[in-house]
């Protein structure tokens, strides 16, 4: 599949359009984006596809698309295309253990809280297909890389220095590919945003969107 976009009911692109969209109905002319692992992917394309929408932005553990770059240990990957979970507790211990493997070994894992979330998850909604859906659009998304070199919206790349899931090196890409882009990487961070990592994401992204006031 990867690669193959006929394989995918949506696209990568196809959710920017639809934040375009959502942005049209909030009457939000444009607005600072910051997006995670997959939302990574979405305000790339969205810097692209729709340039006026964008004031700045911040691509956070994600990647160019670029198959060569950003690749996920077996370990990582393995843990996160283990099958569904059958029930809520099933989901509760699978959730640990992807986030144990993906995790940030340089800060402290709460299972507390990543029990809470699963929970919050599950509870919320736990349509398999969707999920399958999603990984869908992140396995077939295109390579970005020469699209970004016509960004001019303020951009900061942060990453995680330990991140297994989407290794560092897709991170440094993206800000390689993004004219004037900053690089943050997190020391001890893996794929996701531990608390004791949060000033220094906030003041960064904060940092970055003063510079399209300016």
């Amino acid at each position: 599949m990867m690669g193959d976009r006929t394989a995918a009911p949506y696209a990568i692109e196809d959710m920017a359009d639809d934040l375009d969209g959502l942005l049209s109905v909030l009457d939000m002319p444009s607005a600072h984006l910051v997006g995670a692992s997959m939302g990574g992917f979405i305000v790339q394309e969205m810097a692209i596809r729709h340039p006026a929408r964008v004031r700045s932005f911040t691509s956070i553990m994600s990647t160019t698309g670029n198959r060569l770059v950003g690749q996920p240990r077996p370990e990582a990957l393995g843990a996160l295309l283990m099958p569904p979970p059958p029930d809520r507790a099933a989901a509760l211990d699978r959730a640990v253990h992807i986030w144990k493997t993906i995790g940030s070994p340089g800060f402290p894992f709460d299972e507390a809280r990543a029990r809470e979330r699963a929970a919050a998850s599950w509870d919320r909604d736990h349509d398999a297909a969707g999920v399958a859906r999603q990984a869908a659009a992140v396995f077939t998304q295109r390579d970005r890389t020469q699209d970004l070199g016509r960004v001019r919206a303020p951009a900061l790349v942060i990453h995680g220095a330990e991140d297994p899931l989407l290794t560092v090196s897709g991170g440094k890409a993206t800000a390689e590919a993004i004219p004037g882009a900053r690089l943050l990487v997190v020391p001890g961070m893996g794929h996701e945003l531990p608390e004791g990592a949060w000033p220094t994401v906030v003041d960064a992204i904060v940092d970055n969107a003063r510079r399209a006031v300016a």
